[in-house]
């Protein structure tokens, strides 16, 4: 189970999971990924009529940035203790949305971050909330992912569509396993809907 404490600078977990005593020396940080291909699936036929639409890289909140997990229980943040993501989260992220794309999108072919190709529309993506919630101290909590997605017009350097997502994926249980399983669950449920809604809503030039 994970535990919380307050400091005067920074929240910080220091939870021991699993029922692990405290130690004095630092416990040993556990690498995690969220939002990978999924097992057996495959590129869907390239459509005729392909619509371009580049990517730019996804913002993220601050807090949710870098490498660590956020939690947060009423007005307080923290990081998960002795857990990390592999990468930093909005890099991850970046690539599970490319992925999705690859295998999912039906008349839209992203242009991911690192290409040179021009297209007529961007997409942009504001993820304003990427954290895991607890309505408790102690509880299994909820991982909310707030998104704000806009497509651009290249040109005109105008909004031509947008929507704010908003995912909630509760975890099995207040331990690390679950909570990023969570993540990993509410990621893959964003990107489906990002890239349904923007085959529906991107245009050709």
């Amino acid at each position: 189970m994970i535990r919380l404490i307050r400091t005067a600078a920074i929240v910080v977990v220091v939870g021991a999971l699993g029922g692990c005593s405290l130690l004095s020396s630092p416990d040993p940080v556990q690498l995690y990924r969220f939002g990978g291909a999924s097992e057996g699936a495959g590129s869907p036929e390239t459509p005729a009529g392909q619509v371009q639409v580049a990517m730019r890289r996804p913002e993220f909140v601050q807090a949710a940035r870098e490498d660590r997990i956020l939690g947060v229980t009423g007005t307080e943040a923290a990081f998960i203790k002795g857990a990390r993501w592999v990468s930093p989260a909005e890099i991850l992220y970046s690539d599970a949305l490319e992925s999705a794309f690859a295998t999912q999108a039906t008349r839209v072919r992203l242009i991911g971050p690192r290409e040179l190709t021009r297209a007529g529309q961007a997409l942009d993506i504001d993820v304003r909330t990427f954290e895991a919630r607890y309505a408790a101290p102690g509880a299994a909590p909820v991982v909310t992912i707030v998104a704000r997605v806009r497509l651009l017009n290249a040109q005109e350097r105008s909004v031509a569509s947008e929507r704010v997502f908003v995912i909630e994926q509760p975890a099995s249980e207040n331990r690390v396993s679950a909570i990023v399983a969570a993540f990993d669950t509410a990621t893959r449920d964003l990107n489906s809907q990002i890239v349904a809604w923007t085959d529906q809503n991107a245009r050709a030039s």
